[in-house]
């Protein structure tokens, strides 16, 4: 009989917080956990068809049992990758936009260096 294991159900300590609005930190929490969950209906739909596509009754066991292929899995990742890109667009473009502000800003040596100079 195989031995039942109980994991803790919160993470211990203090949940991060990353915006100073807290509200923020919530929103994204809550936004990530229903991108995981669409990421995994969309794996099941997908083994749901590719289970029928082969003739197999799509079963709840059939579904818990299959394991995808390595052509499967990386159909799956690069999925799984452009979604992800979408649900984060406006944080991505938000770092893209202070990485190109911190690029054109000069270094604080250079500035003083043409304070000194007189420039």
């Amino acid at each position: 009989m195989a031995e039942t294991i109980t994991l803790q159900k919160k993470a211990r300590g203090e949940r991060p917080q990353y915006f100073a609005d807290p509200a923020i930190d919530k929103a994204l929490s809550i936004t990530l956990a229903l991108a995981g969950e669409v990421a995994v209906l969309r794996d099941r739909i997908d083994t749901i068809e590719r289970l029928a596509e082969a003739g197999q009754s799509p079963t709840r066991a059939a579904v818990d049992a299959y394991v995808p292929d390595a052509a499967v899995r990386a159909a799956r990742d690069a999925w799984r990758d452009s979604y992800l890109d979408t649900v984060l667009r406006i944080i991505h473009q938000e770092r893209e936009e202070l990485e190109q502000r911190a690029a054109d800003t000069k270094p604080y040596a250079a500035v003083i260096d043409e304070v000194e100079a007189g420039g």
